[in-house]
């Protein structure tokens, strides 16, 4: 069997953590997916998989030969994707990760109308607020969201997302309305922690000289993800500060109310970053174009 092949039919396995899904997946035989992992484990002289009734899971080496099957096969879709002729659309399979509000709110809903206009493009989407390791993962692009810290990316600034502070009516009927910044003393926040560090980001505002201020915020909850963060705020156990994008039906039908107009965050920066070491294939360019275009339509300052 070809050797690219094998690989494809591998790393299958490795995410299905399965055969039988990597065969039906594949359109393959199962007895031919087994084969391909077993020439492969024998040619290398070492076990990639661990097998037992219940699952299949990866070996030290087989996360290693994993990490570098990823590698390679994406790099032979980019090669193949350099060449196109006769008129023919990009295509291939389009890794993507999104924040998970972004995803939800905006790109998803949009996603029929790229996909219309190409397809021969296959695409993974993954919708998470944590930050991938794009070379690692095999992640083509990805959407940040807020100040770039990777400097071994290149990134392209989208644009902004506008923030305000809120909270739910029924939260706001119990404690009040602030009016003022030392109003805040008397609140509750819904603290958002940092997935990578663990510790809970504070509770900003642009002051009037245009300086980003931080205070600390008495908190009866605090989550990591933007979904349980809005969630949270609508259960009534405090503040936010979200993009206003995110929270649109809710402040449409009354749900939420904005407070501390003249207190906002400063505007959240949105960028999509690629690994500098990959080239940026056709599929990947018509993406970032298309999503420009998009967020550009829902309200997102350049």
């Amino acid at each position: 069997m070809d050797q690219f092949k094998a690989m494809q039919i591998f790393k299958a396995v490795a995410d299905c953590k399965s055969f039988t899904q990597a065969a039906i997946l594949l359109d393959l035989p199962k007895p031919s997916v087994s084969n391909a992992v077993q020439a492969i484990e024998q040619q290398l002289g070492v076990r990639l998989l661990q097998r037992t009734t219940r699952k299949v899971s990866l070996t030290e080496e087989g996360s290693i030969y994993l990490e570098r099957c990823t590698a390679l096969l994406n790099e032979l879709d980019d090669v193949n994707a350099l060449f196109l002729r006769d008129g023919r659309q990009p295509g291939g399979t389009l890794r993507v990760e999104l924040p998970e509000r972004l995803a939800q709110r905006v790109v998803i809903p949009a996603l029929p109308a790229f996909l219309s206009a190409y397809p021969d493009i296959q695409l993974r989407l993954t919708s998470s607020d944590r930050y991938a390791d794009l070379v690692g993962e095999g992640i083509d692009c990805a959407v940040r969201a807020g100040t770039l810290r990777d400097s071994s990316l290149i990134a392209r600034r989208l644009g902004h997302m506008t923030q305000i502070n809120t909270g739910s009516r029924a939260y706001l009927d119990r404690y009040g309305r602030p009016r003022t910044l030392d109003d805040l003393k008397q609140h509750f926040a819904v603290n958002f922690f940092s997935s990578q560090t663990g510790r809970d980001l504070d509770w900003e505002y642009l002051a009037p000289d245009g300086s980003v201020r931080t205070l600390g915020m008495r908190s009866m909850v605090s989550v990591s993800g933007s979904s349980a963060y809005v969630e949270s705020c609508l259960a009534g156990m405090g503040l936010i500060q979200s993009p206003a994008l995110d929270l649109a039906p809710q402040l449409a039908s009354g749900e939420l109310e904005e407070v501390l107009p003249d207190w906002r965050p400063a505007p959240l920066p949105l960028s999509i970053v690629y690994s500098h070491n990959r080239h940026l294939s056709a599929r990947v360019r018509v993406f970032v174009d298309w999503l420009s275009d998009v967020l550009s339509q829902q309200t997102v300052s350049k």
